[in-house]
């Protein structure tokens, strides 16, 4: 199915935008500048509009996902907007009873760790009927940003496994690794089950307008190489070629991923993410002739501006290293994070005399 007529990218809005042509492999006189997380917490704004309301309830209102999206864009003038949802939401929409806990984050009711519940899991049904919240939040979205470019997102199916079988945030996914190992074909199911929800739901996203899609991979960095590649990269892969079709450029990040990075590359996306522990000019020789997106550390945020302008020049820099570069932070905005300095850097970046 080829993107609609009015899609942004078919129609020209976003096609020739820094961000699509920097996604594209074509090197822009700056680096186009966006954050990952700047729909959120940082945000007064955002707490004054989420007060009272359930984080995924708010994911699956419309004007309020909407709204939440566009709030960077008009304070900090970034070069995209992130869609503002959660990954679990395609988990929630299939029938999973999980919530968002505060201050704890993604909690599942029955936790995934027997090959029963994954053939129990396997019954549930993504529903495209039941994106539709989403879709219609996207083209809320699109309608109101004009030639800047939507980012759709979607979990990788690892990280969403790894929420499954623990039943929330863990700091080594000791049972999700278990898991794989003890029983493979059972792991195979739960890694399947997750990629076909993820790749439906960063499918609805952008055949209602996203001119982008990112795949985030939160906890790919507790793999070993071998066990990323003999039993995760392919599910990865599989979210990916559900929507290579359209022809939007694919985002593929994961966190604490310096080692696997040529092999995120394997799984098909067109650019990648790097967080801030590794140096973009080593993170372009691992991944070889493909964009790069990243890789400001979140933590100099808080830094003297001094000390923040010379670690983004140094960034910019490095990312000349690769064929386009387009800038963000090697991680989310922190919720503590100063929306000034934000809105400040993006003016900075913006100034930078062209390379």
């Amino acid at each position: 199915m080829p993107l609609p007529a009015s899609h942004p990218l078919v129609d020209g809005r976003t096609s020739s935008s820094p961000l699509v042509s920097a996604y594209r492999g074509t090197r822009q006189p700056t680096p186009p500048i966006w954050f990952m997380r700047q729909a959120g917490r940082s945000l007064p704004e955002y707490r004054a509009v989420r007060e009272g309301i359930p984080m995924l309830e708010s994911c699956l209102r419309p004007e309020l996902a909407s709204e939440i999206t566009l709030q960077p864009v008009r304070r900090h003038g970034v070069d995209a907007a992130v869609f503002f949802s959660d990954i679990v939401i395609p988990l929630l929409l299939a029938g999973v009873k999980v919530d968002i806990e505060p201050g704890r984050g993604p909690v599942i009711e029955q936790p995934i760790r027997t090959a029963g519940d994954v053939a129990r899991l396997r019954d549930l049904v993504l529903d495209p009927e039941a994106l539709a919240p989403v879709a219609e939040a996207v083209r809320l979205t699109v309608d109101a940003l004009g030639g800047t470019p939507l980012i759709g997102f979607a979990g990788a199916p690892f990280t969403l496994a790894a929420y499954l079988v623990e039943g929330g945030p863990s700091k080594d996914h000791l049972r999700a690794r278990t898991l794989m190992h003890a029983d493979p074909y059972a792991w195979h199911g739960l890694l399947e089950w997750a990629a076909d929800a993820s790749g439906a739901f960063l499918r609805a996203q952008l055949l209602a307008g996203a001119s982008a899609g990112q795949l985030f991979d939160s906890w790919a960095g507790s793999l070993s190489r071998r066990d990323y590649v003999t039993s995760v990269a392919w599910a990865s892969a599989r979210v990916l070629d559900a929507v290579r079709d359209l022809g939007a450029p694919l985002v593929h990040f994961g966190v604490g991923t310096g080692e696997i990075l040529g092999d995120l590359r394997s799984a098909g996306a067109d650019v990648i993410g790097v967080d801030w522990r590794i140096p973009l000019d080593e993170a372009a020789r691992r991944v070889g002739p493909l964009p790069l997106q990243g890789n400001i550390d979140p933590a100099m945020l808080a830094a003297p501006w001094p000390v923040l302008e010379r670690h983004v020049l140094e960034v910019v820099e490095q990312g000349r290293a690769a064929p386009a570069h387009v800038l963000n932070l090697g991680h989310g905005v922190p919720p503590e994070a100063d929306p000034d300095v934000l809105t400040r850097l993006v003016s900075f970046v913006h100034s930078l005399p062209p390379s």
